[in-house]
This record gives structure tokens, C-alpha cells and sequence, in this order.
């Protein structure tokens, strides 16, 4: 393994997020922001690594960033496994996470679909679904964007091919947004 020059691609790989995409980082966070000034919830969800990365997104959320503040409404679709081996089993994997957005999404809640391909079919009949539900769509993507950049209202596609760059610009992303919407937040608070 060469540490040096792993290190170097991920540094390569975040500073060509922060050059191409610190404008879509704020249009995220000004879309979940606006969802939840107006009483919505964000529902996140994605398949292994990525389904980690929605966890903690809403971790992040419900429990605290940096600050003690009011709980703030997000939920990972990745975490019930009777909800995903029931829907899994009756409907296919492909509506495991879209049956959850029938369920639980209201018009103006937000739906972040994170996939490292953009090609997760599960993730975007869930973005379909939140559509026709009224709610906001966004995602965290990598390589082209595929369909699911194309999908949602609002997408990163961060500039690499290697899955573990890009999943490790999604957790960066994550962060800033968890840091912005908890600044915003709390700011609204007083």
C-alpha cells in the first residue's frame, strides 16, 4: 500500500469538491434548512458503505454536531431490518427504501439518496417517490452523477471514480452540512 500517494488522491479528490462544488454544498444545506425552518424532516438513505454514511448523517442530526441544540428531525431508511427484509421479501429490494418515503415523507420534507454510482435502483425509486410526494430531492453521488444526479432536485457528484474517495467526500460533505444546518438552526433558535 502506498500511504503517501493514497493520501494524496484524497486530498486531490476534496480539493476538487471544494473548487467545482462549494456552491452546491450550500444549496444543499439552504435546501434541508428550508425543509426544516418549515417543520419538515429529512429522510436519507443508501446501500452499505453509503448506508453508513446516512446513519451517521442523521446520528449527526438527531443526537448533536457540535452544539447542544434541539433534536432535529432526520431519519435513516437503513436501519429498520424487519421494514427492509419485509418490503425486501414482498415488494424487491428495489422498493425498500420507496415504501419507507410512502410511509413516513410529508410534501416539503427533504429525500437525500447517497450513492457512489448513482445508479442504486432502491435509492432512486425512493427519490421518485418523495417527487410524487411533494418533497424536496437531493443526493450525494460520485463518478458521472448517473440517474440519480439527474433525478433530484439538487446533487453532488463528487469528481472520482474510486469508491473510497468518493465515500470519503461524502463524509466530508456530511459534515459541513451537519456543521451549516446546525448553525442555522440554532441561530433561529436564538
Amino acid at each position: 500500500m502506498d500511504i503517501a500517494g493514497y493520501l494524496e488522491k484524497h486530498v486531490e479528490v476534496l480539493n476538487r469538491v471544494k473548487e467545482d462544488h462549494a456552491s452546491t454544498i450550500l444549496e444543499l444545506a439552504d435546501v434541508i434548512v428550508a425543509s426544516l425552518q418549515a417543520g419538515g424532516k429529512l429522510l436519507v438513505m443508501g446501500n452499505g458503505g453509503s448506508a453508513a454514511d446516512a446513519q451517521h448523517f442523521a446520528a449527526e442530526l438527531v443526537g448533536r454536531f457540535r452544539k447542544e441544540r434541539k433534536a432535529i428531525p432526520a431519519i435513516a431508511l437503513t436501519t429498520d431490518s424487519s421494514i427492509l427484509t419485509a418490503v425486501g421479501n414482498d415488494y424487491g429490494f428495489e422498493m425498500v427504501y420507496a415504501r419507507q418515503v410512502e410511509a413516513l415523507a410529508a410534501p416539503g420534507d427533504v429525500i437525500c439518496g447517497i450513492s457512489t454510482s448513482g445508479r442504486s435502483p432502491n435509492v432512486l425509486q425512493a427519490v421518485e417517490a418523495g417527487r410524487q410526494r411533494g418533497c424536496a430531492t437531493v443526493c450525494l453521488a460520485g463518478c458521472d452523477g448517473g440517474p440519480l444526479a439527474a433525478a433530484t432536485d439538487v446533487g453532488l457528484v463528487v469528481p472520482s471514480e474510486e469508491t473510497p474517495h468518493i465515500q470519503e467526500a461524502h463524509v466530508t460533505v456530511i459534515h459541513m452540512l451537519c456543521a451549516m444546518i446546525e448553525s442555522r438552526l440554532t441561530c433561529q433558535e436564538g
